[in-house]
């Protein structure tokens, strides 16, 4: 699959969202995106602020947002609201 056709998912590297974790999530969403062998059709990407910050760390996944994302429900997000947008 080349690189246009991949999904994207991007998530917040702006200061609240690095503040609350922004790279715990990053690292997890990797490591899920491998697991279910992904890596194909998924890209990760950082981005500046998104937006709503005070429900940080926000990630956007076809132009929704997802908020109050943290390294402890990021698996939980993924699978349950992540996984579905993909498929």
């Amino acid at each position: 699959m080349i690189d246009s056709e991949k999904k994207r998912i991007y998530i917040c590297m702006g200061s609240a969202c690095h503040l609350k974790g922004g790279e715990k999530v990053v690292k997890i969403f990797l490591e899920l995106i491998n697991n279910y062998n992904l890596t194909n059709e998924v890209e990760l990407k950082g981005s500046f602020c998104l937006g709503p910050c005070a429900q940080a760390v926000v990630v956007k996944v076809n132009d929704k947002l997802i908020t109050d994302v943290s390294a402890e429900n990021a698996e939980e997000v993924f699978k349950t609201k992540i996984l579905p947008m993909l498929m």
